[in-house]
């Protein structure tokens, strides 16, 4: 019953508040659904130590679910190693995301539909990565989507916070068709959707053909790259990549769980448990390589500029979801997933001490209108400090450091060890390493250092958030210094066969998990030279020398606008798309539905109708002696027909004599 209960129990807490947090009352509704998602956090970490190391899958039969001719699906529970660790990230960041929740939204009068939709949101992504079948994951899929839309769109009374809303509903649709039809083509394919029997069949279908469009592809190369269409979508990767900034219109916590546990995990998740499909397809593996050091190095050079401390933490999250498709995209799945593991505390660590910033800044945003914080606030300070340090890298190789170095530098050196052309991948995330490093040190300069640029008043009743929000940030800490070197040697060491087992597929030709540790030294030390690097210059811009930022940014006015504007996406993409489709709809509304269709329906002929109608009933009314007139007029009308019918046979007999 541990593995239901873990999955259960958050919608038995949504449901709960859900439908009766009215009558609950607001305390009663936190207490409910945080007591419940944190008892799943507790069953979570003991199953993730019962299961680890290897251990046969186990399927824990729910019902039987669909049954339509050869479709034939049940809802089953999904327990190896992959989702214990899943599992764990998901519950502890969401128990932790519910304990901070009731400490930031206790003003709000409507957090009981707020932990909600928390509960929601944790049970759809519990449904995800326990899913033993592809309709069992995509309802996960689109449960996450649905309810990162009620969370983004939270205050709904805010016109930002509903287009953000709308514009992670509509992004995501983009990329859940691509999803939706490589899971048709798989049951196409395959006749099934279910895990196991398309894990063992797709080795006989590498190389084999299949019509797509018109034309002939490999089989295993389409659907592999449909599905990671939808990864794309839900990880917010380049190109679909413009709703996940927008999404910090929602409360703090909720970016917090998007960013950290949630949503864009899913895409990382998925491409990790479908690794016996991608590795029976080189092409669509060498894609999302592609794919993902592109959106490492491109959201890194948009949060060098960002000015709202949540977009800084946002752009972050991006980038470090390039990172984990490069590592799955060169055949290091262990080290993708580490890097999820480890970057969900340290991520969700940074979000929630800029909550507790926001929080003692009247929730001001703008790190242009703060700074000087660090003797106001010490212990959000020391949690920030942690959780920059744990995204930055900091340690020493072959030694110790914090979580992000263990994690991230693994994936450096298994880019380097995948040979890519030009090694393109490994200068991009190494590049960005700099990047990431010098923007993270930038907003812990701009919040905590330097002189104040908030107001007086703001600055003065600056406070430390209470204890019930500090408490969350501790927990997360501790996973942010120690979760990499702890858990370094079973996800990538010497340890790491024995502890994935059969949970993560790796092909005859994929040797890139003993390749990583053979590099050069001068690449493993690459991460840690680009972190020094970036630390170094942001100190120079934001403490020795304050006056460089505005100066940089007024001689390279261009390139900082480009930056500042990402890259002009949502703009091309406004002029591609949005205007376009909008056109059409208006020329459809006017033209074809006004002029054409309510031209000739309901203003044309139907109006032409009703009219004549109308008249013609004047003339039924309901009295004797008006109906005998009328039939004396028609009787006049007649008799006088066959008159003049008479007269002009008379008269045609007349000339004819």
């Amino acid at each position: 019953m541990i593995y239901q209960a873990i999955v259960f129990l958050p919608i038995v807490g949504a449901l709960i508040v859900g439908l009766f947090g009215r009558i609950l009352g607001p305390r009663p509704s936190e207490i409910v659904t945080t007591a419940f998602v944190m008892v799943a956090a507790v069953l979570s970490w003991i199953a993730f130590v019962n299961v680890g190391f290897g251990h046969e899958t186990q399927k824990i039969a729910i019902l039987r679910w669909v049954t339509s001719g050869e479709l034939d699906v049940s809802w089953t529970i999904r327990v190896d190693t992959l989702t214990a660790v899943m599992l764990v990230v998901v519950n502890t960041v969401s128990a932790l995301v519910h304990l901070y929740s009731i400490g930031y939204m206790h003003e709000d009068e409507s957090r009981q539909r707020f932990f909600a939709y928390l509960s929601l949101f944790t049970f759809a992504m519990l449904t995800l990565v326990t899913a033993d079948n592809f309709l069992q994951m995509f309802f996960g899929w689109e449960g996450v989507g649905l309810a990162s839309y009620l969370l983004i769109g939270f205050w709904y009374h805010k016109p930002e916070a509903n287009a953000a809303a709308m514009k992670a509903f509509v992004v995501n649709r983009v990329g859940d068709f691509g999803f939706a039809l490589g899971i048709f083509g798989t049951f196409a394919v395959f006749g099934t959707i279910g895990f196991d029997p398309v894990f063992k069949a797709a080795a006989g279908m590498e190389g084999k053909p299949m019509l797509f469009l018109g034309h002939e592809w490999d089989t295993m190369t389409v659907l592999c790259l449909l599905l990671f269409m939808g990864a794309m979508g839900k990880s917010a990767q380049f190109l679909l990549h413009t709703w996940l900034p927008d999404a910090m219109e929602g409360p703090t916590p909720v970016s917090a769980l998007i960013h950290a546990a949630t949503m864009v995990t899913a895409g990382v998740f998925m491409v990790a448990r479908l690794s016996p499909m991608f590795e029976h397809a080189p092409v669509a593996l060498q894609f999302v390589t592609l794919i993902g050091a592109i959106t490492a190095f491109f959201a890194a050079t948009v949060g060098l500029v960002q000015n709202d401390i949540k977009r800084v933490v946002a752009y972050s999250t991006c980038s470090q979801l390039g990172y984990m498709f490069v590592a799955l995209g060169v055949g290091a799945y262990g080290a993708g997933i580490f890097h999820l593991f480890t970057h969900a505390f340290f991520k969700a660590l940074l979000f929630l001490g800029s909550g507790s910033v926001i929080h003692a800044m009247h929730h001001e945003q703008d790190m242009r209108k703060m700074g000087g914080l660090a003797p106001k606030l010490r212990l959000t300070w020391a949690m920030m400090l942690i959780g920059t340090l744990a995204l930055t890298g900091l340690g020493i190789p072959g030694l110790i450091g914090f979580a992000g170095f263990h994690s991230k530098d693994a994936i450096i050196e298994a880019s380097f060890a995948g040979h890519t052309p030009n090694n393109y991948a490994f200068w991009l995330l190494v590049i960005a390493a700099f990047m990431t490093s010098f923007y993270s040190w930038r907003l812990m300069f701009m919040t905590f250092h330097g002189k104040t640029r908030a107001d007086h008043e703001t600055f003065d009743h600056a406070h430390e958030s209470p204890a019930v929000m500090m408490i969350p940030l501790l927990v997360l800490a501790v996973g942010a210094v120690a979760s990499g070197f702890v858990f370094q040697k079973y996800f990538i060491g010497h340890d790491y066969k024995e502890f994935w087992g059969k949970a993560i597929f790796e092909g005859p030709h994929n040797h890139i998990m003993h390749a990583m540790h053979d590099v050069p030294e001068l690449v493993a030390w690459s991460a840690t030279i680009a972190m020094a690097a970036g630390f170094g210059l942001a100190y120079v811009y934001y403490i020795a020398v304050p006056s460089l930022p505005d100066a940089t940014a007024r001689a390279f006015r261009p390139v900082y606008l480009f930056l500042l504007n990402k890259w002009y996406f949502d703009e091309l993409y406004d002029f591609l798309f949005v205007k376009p489709a909008m056109a059409i709809g208006r020329i459809l509304w006017k033209k074809g539905d006004g002029a054409i269709i309510d031209g000739l329906g309901p203003d044309g002929v139907a109006n032409r109708v009703l009219w004549t109608t109308g008249r013609l009933v004047k003339l039924q009314t309901g009295y004797v002696y008006h109906y005998a007139f009328a039939m004396l007029i028609g009787v006049a009308i007649i008799v006088t027909a066959f008159m003049f019918h008479d007269i002009q046979a008379l008269l045609r007999w007349g000339f004819a004599k």
